[in-house]
């Protein structure tokens, strides 16, 4: 916490924070470099500078104490400071922001100013070439500290300040539009290679299909109408058991195709009907959870239909590989509007050639068709995880 009072027998400070800010390059290590001067001109228990990072939108750097602000980007419209930032006002001065209605409203982005106890705060503009950049936004958990006056001192480290970072926030989002433009191509190619993968694993499910109607329920319906066209017919109860089994395995063909269930009871049910058919008559514990209120089932059809394939594959591997004893699906909140699906068993894990495994690789294919992330945990058995950030 910086508490220096103003001392004008120091030497120039604004000329210190000019040289200590010309040997830096990057926004975070320049203003911890100049905050001992900034605190010379105005005590201070936090400061931040909130910079435009895209419409709409805020980015913090701060120095003294570390809060939420610097951790995430925040909305104009949830800023505390969103009457500067608006224009509605040239500065902001709170002798008590805890009590002061302009940075407290409904939905303002203001824990940190509770948790931090940060009563005393002035804001002003930086601003470059007449064009607003951004703020200087300095705390102190004193009440009733800053006057006009502090605001004057804090407009002029602001405007030494402005022509620095805004050189450095430009290059920084110039090399993340950079960044981001690479990782959109890798993505894209990502993408084309998996639907190409997901193409031919469909062709080689509808061949599989074929053959188990072939093989199968027409070899049933074929013994089925030897036995009842031959000399020695069955009996009506036999051959409503032969007719009641073929119906039980065209069934089983007809739900692994389509996830029937999925359509009709949703989500959770069809997953735990899953669970339960593929564990069989084993012993093994099951349990699925569901923390988001029906998130999966307000997905888009494709997306949801996505998640519950790889739900099966990954319980598919949990039942019959594993030797698990317990195997539990959750579903849990993550972020404003996207879920986490974790499919976890208490087995003895997978091996460390993954990636051999093709019902493993279908499953990596179909998240990143869905932007979803996932990871393989082998931890006290195995975990797959499935994050998925959705919008409204």
């Amino acid at each position: 916490m910086h508490h220096a009072q103003p001392d004008p027998a120091k030497g120039d400070v604004f000329l210190r924070i000019s040289t200590h800010l010309a040997e830096r390059t990057d926004i975070a290590s320049a203003l911890e470099a100049v905050a001992d001067e900034i605190a010379e001109v105005i005590p201070f228990s936090h400061a931040d500078l909130c910079l435009y990072d895209r419409p709409g939108w805020m980015a913090s750097y701060e120095v003294g104490i570390q809060t939420r602000w610097s951790r995430a980007r925040t909305r104009i419209d949830a800023s505390p400071i969103r009457d500067l930032i608006t224009g509605k006002c040239d500065f902001m001065l709170c002798s008590d922001a805890m009590q002061d209605p302009r940075q407290t409203f409904r939905d303002a982005c203001s824990e940190p100013i509770f948790n931090h106890g940060l009563r005393s705060r002035v804001h002003v503009l930086m601003k470059v070439m007449g064009q607003s950049i951004g703020t200087l936004n300095i705390s102190h958990a004193t009440p009733s500290l800053y006057t006009l006056e502090t605001v004057q001192r804090a407009q002029h480290i602001a405007d030494v300040l402005s022509p620095y970072f805004h050189a450095m926030h430009t290059a920084e989002q110039a090399q993340r539009a950079t960044a981001v433009g690479q990782e959109a191509k890798r993505r894209e190619e990502g993408l084309r290679r998996g639907a190409l993968e997901l193409t031919q694993t469909l062709e080689q499910e509808r061949q599989r299909i074929g053959m188990d109607l072939h093989d199968q329920t027409l070899a049933d319906l074929t013994r089925l109408l030897r036995e009842v066209t031959g000399t020695t017919p069955l009996s009506r109860d036999g051959l409503s058991r032969r007719i009641s089994d073929t119906i039980g395995d065209l069934r089983q063909i007809i739900d692994t195709a389509v996830p029937t269930l999925l359509e009709l009871f949703g989500f959770v049910h069809a997953v735990r009907v899953h669970l339960e058919r593929a564990v069989g008559p084993d012993p093994v514990e099951v349990e699925v959870t569901d923390l988001t209120d029906g998130a999966p089932d307000r997905l888009d059809p494709t997306t949801r239909t996505a998640l519950f394939r790889i739900a099966q594959e990954a319980i598919n591997n949990a039942a019959r590989h594993s030797g698990a004893r317990r195997i539990r699906v959750a579903i849990e909140p993550v972020a404003q509007y996207g879920l986490v699906m974790t499919v976890s068993d208490d087995g003895r894990g997978i091996p460390d050639d993954v990636d051999r495994s093709s019902g493993l690789a279908h499953m990596r294919t179909r998240a990143r068709l869905i932007s979803a992330e996932m990871d393989i945990l082998n931890e006290h058995g195995c975990a797959v995880r499935v994050m998925l950030e959705s919008r409204p």
